[in-house]
């Protein structure tokens, strides 16, 4: 999101469970893109820095159950896009890393269809 809109749209991510890692395969997925990833820290829901949101997409089921419970009390649409998680996948280093480009290139469709850039060229 941040790659398409920059800094017109606040954008923040996170997870469902602490203490976990940046996949090495997502670093190298999303730096083949321009992101770079390295020095990312991943939070949970109650690390968020913010606590109103116009707009909470999640990627799993248990992300949409928890984002469902924090947004009782918000005026905030919950959107699920139900997302195959690549981590789960067997197999040589090359389809581990198929599968990472995969997702990330399904969500990228799914960013840009949700937010279009108007009246800016195509990434």
């Amino acid at each position: 999101m941040k790659l398409i809109h920059g800094r017109n749209i606040y954008v923040d991510s996170c997870g469902v469970r602490l203490g976990q890692e940046v996949d090495g395969f997502v670093i190298q997925v999303m730096d083949e893109i321009g992101i770079d990833l390295s020095e990312h820290q991943p939070k949970t829901f109650e690390q968020l820095e913010d606590s109103f949101y116009d707009q909470i997409i999640t990627l799993s089921p248990e992300a949409q159950h928890h984002a469902l419970d924090m947004s009782a009390y918000l005026d905030c649409e919950v959107t699920f896009w139900n997302t195959f998680d690549p981590s789960l996948t067997n197999g040589s280093r090359d389809q581990r890393l198929d599968a990472y480009r995969s997702v990330r290139d399904q969500l990228m469709v799914q960013i840009k269809r949700k937010f279009p850039r108007h009246g800016l060229s195509d990434i």
